[in-house]
């Protein structure tokens, strides 16, 4: 896979201002304050344009040295059992809403509409004709927005979308895992600041994928560019779990964004369903 490289912003954080002075701090306080008015990703997509990007994808890197963060709950659940027809939890018009082509669909069911947890399954489309069905993945417990979920997102809401969305792009701090889909490595990927409950959000960025949300598919992440209006917010992403809520998207430990990374298929057609499990049931 060929690592992108863009003109999608440079972030700077705490460490990068204390390195380089007044201007820099100055810039991260900016940019912490446009993350409390966009998605998760807003404060490192809205900096300096100068692209920092990274060479290569990261061939030298130990075997199953990711691990979870801090924080993260990293317990898995195994889901056994002959594959459904049907993905468990979607009601009709949630199931019509997935494309007809799509054979990876990564389920997001939150707690509740107002919620800050959620339940993440990667089902996998198996077989064909009377065989077919979906084969679940483990049970991946996750965070989302602060406040839950909406079907009709904003800025600064802190709810994160519901609805289908395609992923179609990845990226983070750390190098290319060795994903299929498109992989910008920057050093853009670092968050501001501190989540809600005072965790620290370092490494939050080292793996993400965006979530097609009021953004231009086949571009960076950290591209700003938002198709609905920057009123509809935008930046959201699959990103490593910090130990708390989101500002909009879906926070998972270390190694299982390693493992959808590793898993997900262009060629599959993936997309995310998520919301809160009334709304997936409709």
């Amino acid at each position: 896979m060929i690592t992108r490289t863009s003109s999608a912003a440079r972030a700077t954080g705490p460490l990068a201002a204390r390195a380089t002075g007044p201007l820099v701090q100055r810039t991260a306080v900016l940019l912490a304050a446009a993350l409390l008015l966009t998605g998760c990703a807003g404060a490192v997509a809205a900096g300096d344009t100068a692209a920092d990007s990274l060479p290569g994808r990261a061939t030298d890197r130990p075997s199953g040295s990711a691990t979870a963060r801090p924080g993260a709950a990293p317990k898995t659940t195994a889901t056994t059992g002959t594959a459904p027809r049907e993905i468990p939890g979607l009601g009709p018009r949630t199931r019509a809403a997935v494309p007809a082509g799509s054979g990876q669909v990564v389920v997001v069911t939150g707690d509740g509409g107002d919620s800050p947890d959620s339940t993440v399954v990667l089902y996998q489309r198996t077989g064909t004709g009377d065989d077919a069905g979906w084969k679940a993945g483990a049970r991946w417990p996750a965070h989302n927005a602060l406040k839950g979920w909406t079907g009709h997102h904003t800025v600064g809401d802190l709810r994160s979308p519901a609805g289908v969305y395609g992923l179609s792009d990845a990226g983070g701090l750390r190098p290319d895992p060795g994903t299929r889909l498109p992989y910008h490595h920057s050093r853009g990927f670092v968050p501001p600041g501190t989540g809600f409950e005072g965790e620290s959000l370092a490494g939050s960025f080292d793996y993400v994928i965006a979530v097609d949300y009021n953004r231009v598919p086949g571009t960076s992440p950290l591209d700003w560019a938002r198709p609905l209006g920057a009123r509809r917010g935008g930046g959201i992403w699959l990103h490593v779990d910090h130990g708390g809520p989101t500002h909009g998207c879906v926070g998972l430990s270390e190694r299982h964004m390693e493992e959808l990374l590793l898993t997900l298929d262009p060629d599959r057609r993936p997309v995310v369903v998520m919301g809160d499990a009334a709304r997936l049931a409709r």
